[in-house]
């Protein structure tokens, strides 16, 4: 991760961000087309200042969605925020890193993908919800990893967060995320299995996803999870 720097004796893309209103789309249009301005955001990563490093967060998110190849080149130094970080600035780089995957043409995310996954086995909600999310993302760019992302959605349902109250509200996201990955999947069993689990779990949000879920997907639809 970039070195923490003084705001005053920054690039101007840090000075830019440090603003009290960046208008990000103005910069990410130019961080696009100017090298030195796209490093300038990385950098600002590790500013004193906390609304720096927020503004640049934000900032590299935009651009992963606008131009995920410009991007790319970065991989690394965001895959660095994921993992020495937490709060918005890790899971900015966790929405920013997956809509990388749609570019990753070097299977950088291949070795990446258990640490993007961890927090599913909690503690923290918030973040677990993130990974979830971006899971979806990264399956339908990459199917060919659809049966280990789901491998570590399924462990949801054993994870340990601050109450039961939390593990069933990432159950429920969980769920949402499968939808996505089912159609990926070449086996489907194990989905079928934690869905009839699920259809009795005591958060009635979660149980009744879970019901619609296996009504969508009944066995007829899925040869393998006939039994």
């Amino acid at each position: 991760m970039p070195t923490l720097v003084e705001v005053a004796d920054s690039s101007l893309m840090a000075k830019a961000l440090s603003a009290r209103a960046p208008d990000f789309v103005d910069l990410s249009q130019k961080a696009e087309g100017d090298p030195e301005l796209l490093l300038g955001a990385m950098d600002a990563l590790g500013s004193v200042s906390p609304r720096t490093r927020v503004a640049a967060s934000k900032l590299l998110c935009i651009l992963s969605e606008r131009s995920p190849e410009t991007l790319y080149s970065q991989f690394e130094s965001l895959s660095r925020v994921l993992r020495q970080e937490r709060g918005i600035l890790k899971r900015n780089a966790m929405i920013a890193l997956a809509n990388l995957a749609a570019v990753d043409h070097e299977k950088k995310f291949d070795a990446i993908l258990d640490e993007y996954l961890a927090p599913i086995s909690g503690p923290n909600l918030v973040e677990s919800v993130c990974a979830l999310r971006g899971a979806a993302t990264i399956a339908q760019v990459k199917p060919e990893l659809a049966g280990r992302i789901t491998k570590s959605i399924l462990g949801v349902e054993n994870a340990e967060y601050a109450s039961t109250a939390a593990r069933n509200l990432a159950i429920s996201h969980a769920i949402t995320t499968l939808a996505e990955l089912v159609p990926l999947l070449p086996d489907a069993h194990s989905v079928r299995l934690f869905l009839r689990r699920q259809a009795k779990n005591p958060r009635r949000i979660t149980r009744n996803k879970a019901r619609r879920f296996l009504k969508k997907w009944p066995a007829s639809h899925c040869p393998s999870c006939a039994n």
